[in-house]
């Protein structure tokens, strides 16, 4: 019996987010027998981004709308496995096998594309309290805020657009806290932030946060003074970048970077035959728009373990 004969699947593509997506829509568009899984209900970290305005054809539209206008496109071209993790993947001979929270699959060629996570402050209090007050995410838990005090800790484009977003749905006063003396973030989008009377503490450290039932306060150390003192708030929103989620790379022996991101080459090979990788899970840009195109070309590249190569 050949390996055609006892797979379940042609190409598994772990993750549908941009880069899944895309990867689905070009696999199926290729006769590829495509199975996604993501643990669970698609769309990544830009399923909650509240305005996305560089993805071009769109002006403007909120990262929920953009998601599940792909999530329809893609599922025409594959089968989509939601809620439904992948928690081991190994590779014998030529074949994989993917052991998920349900059962186990087996394919011939794997796309990484799981992405990032949010980066946590590692401070006393911030576990204690996750879901209490402290948040990673404006846009799911800002409404819960409206009329109160928050702080936001961060100082790139994501932390001051949350900011500018947590002012506009009516936060009382919202508190960018960043350890540096300048942002990181774009001109026009500090300017914005300052336009929209949001207060940006700089050199300011939180070194733990605190409540009981929910957040009360952060501790803070302001760097320029060094001075130590109790911050009253309501909520904290912690936005310091994000980490790719490389568990299962590390499984498969795939070669990563200092930071953790998925080495590849130019057509989105991973050092392990028949393992891809695309999105933000391979660093650079962490684009929306740079996934898709990634996913793309992870999809066609697989047809090369596939008997189906793409006529590059």
């Amino acid at each position: 019996m050949s390996v055609w004969e006892i797979m379940d699947y042609e190409l598994a593509i772990i993750g549908a987010g941009p880069a899944g997506y895309s990867a689905a829509i070009y696999a199926g568009r290729s006769g590829i027998k495509t199975v996604v899984f993501d643990k669970i209900g698609g769309g990544g970290l830009a399923l909650v981004s509240p305005k996305i305005e560089n993805y071009a054809g769109f002006e403007s539209i909120p990262g929920s709308e953009l998601m599940d206008k792909m999530q329809k496109h893609a599922i025409k071209y594959a089968d989509f496995h939601f809620i439904e993790e992948v928690k081991k993947i190994t590779k014998n001979e030529n074949l994989f096998t993917i052991e998920t929270t349900n059962k186990s699959y087996t394919s011939k060629a794997v796309i990484l594309c799981m992405g990032t996570e949010y980066r946590k402050l590692g401070i006393p209090g911030e576990q204690e309290l996750q879901g209490k007050g402290v948040s990673y995410c404006s846009t799911c838990d800002g409404q819960f805020f409206k009329g109160k005090n928050v702080a936001v800790v961060g100082g790139g484009n994501s932390a001051v657009i949350e900011a500018i977003f947590l002012k506009q749905i009516g936060c009382k006063d919202v508190n960018l806290i960043h350890r540096r003396d300048q942002l990181r973030a774009e001109k026009a989008i500090e300017d914005e932030a300052i336009t929209k009377q949001v207060k940006i503490m700089y050199r300011t450290h939180v070194e733990s946060i605190h409540g009981d039932q929910k957040v009360d306060y952060l501790y803070l150390h302001d760097l320029t003074k060094d001075k130590k003192y109790n911050f009253s708030v309501d909520g904290i929103f912690v936005s310091i970048g994000e980490e790719p989620q490389n568990a299962l790379a590390k499984m498969l022996d795939t070669k990563l970077d200092e930071k953790g991101y998925v080495i590849i080459d130019k057509q989105q090979r991973t050092n392990i035959k028949g393992v891809y990788a695309a999105g933000d899970i391979t660093g650079g840009l962490r684009q929306i728009i740079t996934a898709c195109a990634e996913g793309a070309i992870a999809a066609l590249t697989s047809t090369e373990v596939l008997g189906k190569k793409y006529p590059y």
